[in-house]
C-alpha cells in the first residue's frame, strides 16, 4: 500500500510500544514519529528505527493522526487539547465520571481547527461501551452489568505511581464471584460498586516515604479507590517490577432482561494477555475509523459509539459483505 496513514506516538511508555506491535501487523498505517518529553530515554530504546521528536519541536512532525499514549489521571486533561490542535487525534482517556466534561473539551478544539478526535478509546470505555448500548437496544428494559478482572488496571495503576513517594505500584481489580453467579442467573440484582469488585495494590515506597499516608492517600481517592474495599501491600521494588512484566486483564459485559415474556441475556467477555497491546490495537482500529471519516469532512470529537463499525476495519466494504455478515 503507497498511501499509508502516517502515525504520530505521543508517549512512550506500555502502550505507546504496543501501538508500535500493532502496526507492524497491518499494511495500511506506518510510524512518522515518536514524541516524547524523554527523549533520552526513549532514544536508547528505540535505536533510530524510529523518528524521534521532544515535546519542543512537535511543530516539525508531520503526521496524519496522533495516538495519544499517556494517562488519565495527570496527561491527557492537558495533552488532549494540545495535541488536538496540531492534529487528527485518538486516546484512551478512562476516567468514566469525567468524560462528558472531557468530550466537550476536546470537541470544541477539534471543531475550531476542523480535526478529528476520536476520545476514550480502548475496552472499557471503548469497546465494553459498545456492549452496553448495543445489549440494552437489543433487550427492552434491561440492565447491564459490567465486571473488570482479573488483571491489572493501567489508569489505577498510574493513579498509585503518581503518589509522592511512591517509587513504584500496580493496582489488581478483582470480580466479585457470587455476584457474577447472581448477575448470571438472570434475576437482575441491585449491586453497589462495593459488592461488585475489590482492589488490590502493590506498591514499592521511595526512602523515608510515610507509609500509613500514603496508603490513607490511595484507600480514599475519590474516582479511583474510595468507593471499593482496597487493600495496600508494601513490597520491595523488584517484587513490584516482576509483577509488572504481566499485564493481563478480563472483563464481562452482561445484560439481563426480557424479550417479551422471556428471559433473555447476552454476555460479551474479553481476555487480553496484555491490557497495554489490546488497548493499543483498538487505539489503532480508531486511528483508522478517524482517517477515514476525516476523509470525508468530518470533525469535532467522537466516541467509538458514533462510529460505523466498518470505518474500523482494514477490510473494504465488499470483503466485510462477503466474508462477515
Amino acid at each position: 500500500m503507497t498511501n499509508k496513514i502516517k502515525i504520530a506516538i505521543v508517549g512512550w511508555g506500555n502502550v505507546g510500544r504496543g501501538v508500535e506491535a500493532a502496526i507492524k501487523q497491518i499494511n495500511d498505517m506506518t510510524i512518522s514519529a515518536v514524541i516524547s518529553r524523554d527523549t533520552d530515554r526513549v532514544k536508547k530504546e528505540i535505536d533510530n528505527r524510529l523518528p524521534m521528536f521532544s515535546t519542543e519541536k512537535v511543530n516539525e512532525v508531520k503526521a496524519d493522526l496522533a495516538i495519544l499514549c499517556g494517562g488519565s489521571a495527570t496527561d491527557l486533561p492537558y495533552q488532549g487539547p494540545f495535541y488536538a490542535n496540531l492534529f487528527n487525534t485518538v486516546d484512551s482517556f478512562d476516567t468514566h465520571s469525567d468524560i462528558p466534561k472531557y468530550f466537550a473539551a476536546m470537541n470544541e478544539v477539534s471543531q475550531s481547527k476542523k480535526h478529528i478526535s476520536i476520545i476514550s478509546a480502548g475496552w472499557d470505555p471503548g469497546t465494553f461501551s459498545l456492549e452496553r448500548v448495543l445489549a440494552n437496544s437489543f433487550i427492552p428494559q434491561s440492565k447491564a452489568y459490567t465486571f473488570w478482572g482479573r488483571g491489572v488496571s493501567q489508569g489505577h495503576s498510574q493513579a498509585i505511581r503518581a503518589i509522592e513517594g511512591v517509587a513504584d505500584g500496580i493496582q489488581y481489580t478483582v470480580p466479585a464471584e457470587q455476584a457474577l453467579a447472581t448477575v448470571r442467573s438472570g434475576t437482575n440484582p441491585e449491586l453497589t460498586t462495593r459488592q461488585k469488585h475489590t482492589r488490590e495494590c502493590f506498591i514499592a515506597l521511595k526512602p523515608g516515604a510515610d507509609e500509613k499516608k500514603i496508603k490513607e492517600l490511595i484507600v480514599n481517592m475519590p474516582k479511583y479507590f474510595s468507593d471499593f474495599d482496597t487493600t495496600v501491600t508494601i513490597e520491595s521494588a523488584e517484587q513490584v517490577a516482576e509483577r509488572r512484566k504481566a499485564m493481563p486483564h478480563t472483563g464481562f459485559v452482561i445484560t439481563s432482561g426480557k424479550t417479551g415474556n422471556n428471559k433473555a441475556l447476552i454476555e460479551y467477555r474479553n481476555q487480553w494477555d496484555s491490557n497495554p497491546d489490546a488497548t493499543a490495537c483498538i487505539l489503532v482500529a480508531c486511528a483508522r475509523a478517524a482517517f477515514r471519516l476525516r476523509q470525508e469532512g468530518r470533525c469535532g470529537a467522537l466516541t467509538m459509539l458514533d462510529i460505523p463499525p466498518s470505518y474500523y476495519s482494514p477490510l473494504s466494504h465488499a470483503e466485510l459483505l462477503r466474508d462477515w455478515m
